[in-house]
């Protein structure tokens, strides 16, 4: 494409994130992959990516989102690009503000995945969307403490730092016979 039909198309930013230390940079190449073909079949220009690692979308405290949102004001371009809305935010709230702010700047998010149009079935799609990616984070939320329940309950060990005097074997806290010893000569002190 030459250079003056690029100059005149449309200017897009990706934002990819993903949200827990479990996942990798796979999760990252196949959000900016994504991204980059539907951008380059809508005649999209992407002018930068903005990128979060292990940062949940339950919270709009993400460094690059942040700064996302800042450039917007900047109007160097007319779209962020997410792979899903569940991207951008799991929360309705903040949903609405950051795309409220965007569009004040003349910016509005698209979704590779989900095709949402501004008709009114597109409104009602993108609510429906944004719930759902809501409630997905709070039930995740619900289970994964009931299952911490269960296996404290169970004397499981659930994971973080080990308490010093102690050893991870089999899922349990066991105590580490070489520092055991120190713990309980200074609990009797």
């Amino acid at each position: 494409m030459s250079k003056q039909k690029k100059k005149n198309l449309p200017k897009a930013v990706i934002y990819a994130r993903f949200s827990s230390y479990g996942q990798n940079e796979q999760s990252i190449e196949g959000q900016l992959k994504d991204c980059h073909a539907f951008a380059e079949r809508e005649g999209i220009q992407v002018v930068g990516e903005y990128i979060d690692r292990a940062k949940s979308a339950r919270s709009a405290d993400r460094p690059d989102f942040q700064r996302m949102i800042k450039d917007a004001e900047k109007r160097q371009f007319q779209y962020v690009i997410v792979w899903k809305v569940d991207r951008f935010s799991r929360n309705r709230y903040d949903s609405a503000i950051y795309k409220s702010r965007l569009k004040k700047f003349g910016v509005k998010v698209l979704s590779v995945m989900e095709n949402i149009t501004d008709s009114p079935e597109g409104i009602i799609l993108e609510g429906m969307l944004e719930s759902l990616a809501e409630y997905y984070s709070a039930s995740l939320s619900e289970n994964v403490k009931r299952g911490q329940r269960e296996s404290i309950a169970k004397g499981r060990f659930t994971g973080g730092v080990v308490p010093y005097g102690y050893k991870s074997e089999n899922g349990r806290l066991v105590e580490n016979e070489r520092t055991a010893p120190i713990i309980r000569s200074v609990f009797k002190q």
